[in-house]
């Protein structure tokens, strides 16, 4: 695994490390605005997922996943970094350290959860999607929080929300 470390990636190296940390942003995107159809395009149709108490197709995990993120939190939050990409021609091997906070139905709480994405990407047809992914968890801890998105400094803002009536949607679509 040190062997690459610090070795310049060719041209095309570049351009699959960015279509793969695209698709990985993308998959975070679709867990917070609630977007299964968002989540699912991130995955071959054949893909697995070990997501700890949920561990089989993607397909099933990506509704799943949605629906119960919707009924347990107002809004969620996944930020990916330190994101280090082993390529092999069509297979890629990552893994990425994930922060997710979400906050809990009130405002008044908030659940972190630090932990790290295994993934395994293959490439076909010139396209990246995940084939596998294990979540790992490091640690998680719940606090309590004081709302400010209605206060007098936040009220004229926009305010995201964990669907398609986020902000989101309509900057995507131009209006």
């Amino acid at each position: 695994m040190t062997a690459d470390t610090g070795a310049l990636p060719t041209h095309a190296a570049i351009a699959d490390r960015l279509a793969i940390e695209d698709t990985l942003h993308r998959h975070c995107r679709g867990l917070d605005r609630g977007d299964s159809e968002l989540l699912s395009s991130c995955y071959w149709p054949e893909a697995e997922v070990d997501y700890g108490t949920y561990k089989g197709p993607a397909a099933d995990f990506a509704g799943l996943v949605v629906s119960a993120l919707a009924e347990s939190y107002e809004l969620t939050r996944h930020r990916i970094s330190n994101v280090l990409i082993s390529l092999t021609h069509t297979t890629a091997r990552v893994e990425s350290y994930v922060c997710a906070t979400h906050l809990l139905p009130g405002g008044t709480q908030e659940m972190r959860f630090e932990g790290r994405y295994l993934d395994t990407l293959e490439k076909r047809d010139g396209r990246w999607a995940l084939r596998y992914r294990q979540v790992m968890m490091d640690w998680s801890d719940t606090f309590s929080v004081t709302d400010s998105r209605d206060s007098e400094a936040f009220a004229a803002l926009a305010k995201g929300c964990n669907n398609s009536r986020d902000p989101l949607y309509s900057h995507l679509a131009g209006e």
